[in-house]
């Protein structure tokens, strides 16, 4: 009988892991990254920091190269203007030109508002990875906008250093388009929840154009990040990536 068990197992591996529904759900959430991704990317983006008494917008150009690579620069508003933020595998620098000075963020910092918004350093630079530093496990489905999505849950691996204590993320069956995800601490208090509005094509691929992250112990406030424009797969050389660049972007 354990015989059979093995050769099965050996055979018809497939079987099994669609069973557990692990594997399924990696594949999803690989899917939804590599269609955000792509192999490079060049947007920019607006965002609003929305508050009960007063609002403030930036404007930022954002270059990524698949996981390891990404860049943002901030264009608007002019106190902010010319500062960058580069991430080089697991390593985050912050450009501050008013002090002319390079700045190496250490991973305790990941979990800090990033520019007083509602997003985390972590959120914005992608310190983490979804694929590498999570386990993934399907939760069923849920519709969300009239889209029928898979619900899946994403807990830290052990030897991960994340912000999050768990993730759970909504992807549209159809277009792997992240409709939702709720953002929990280590003692699975929710924090964050995402919602993804406003699909449209950009850059050829249909995606959430506005991003929403409203944190869930704050009464009327939220952050909304918006895509202006949206290009993949645009030759970036990786030296493109280097602290140096960050003082010469624009």
């Amino acid at each position: 009988m354990k015989i059979r068990i093995l050769l099965l197992l050996l055979v018809f591996p497939f079987i099994f892991s669609s069973l557990t529904g692990n594997e399924n759900a990696y594949d999803i959430v690989k899917k939804m990254d590599d269609k955000l991704k792509g192999k490079t990317t060049e947007a920019e983006i607006k965002i609003e920091i929305i508050r009960p008494k007063w609002q403030r917008e930036l404007t930022m150009s954002v270059w990524t190269k698949g996981a390891n690579y990404s860049m943002i620069y901030i264009n608007s508003p002019v106190k902010e203007k010319g500062t960058a933020f580069l991430k080089r595998n697991k390593e985050v620098w912050n450009w501050v030109p008013s002090i002319e000075k390079i700045i190496k963020l250490p991973p305790s910092m990941m979990s800090q508002a990033w520019m007083g918004t509602d997003f985390t350093n972590d959120d914005l630079v992608k310190h983490n990875s979804l694929l590498e530093d999570y386990v993934h496990e399907m939760k069923g489905e849920v519709t969300i906008d009239n889209r029928l999505c898979y619900k899946i849950s994403m807990t830290p691996k052990p030897d991960a250093a994340v912000v999050w204590g768990k993730i759970i993320t909504y992807i549209d069956k159809k277009d792997f388009i992240q409709m939702k995800a709720e953002f929990y601490d280590e003692d699975e208090t929710l924090i964050n929840v995402m919602v993804g509005k406003d699909i449209k094509l950009l850059g050829g691929k249909l995606l959430a154009s506005r991003i929403e992250m409203t944190p869930m112990d704050k009464k009327q406030q939220k952050t909304v990040l918006t895509y202006n424009s949206l290009v993949f797969d645009k030759e970036i050389a990786d030296n493109f990536f280097s602290p140096d660049k960050m003082k010469s972007l624009k």
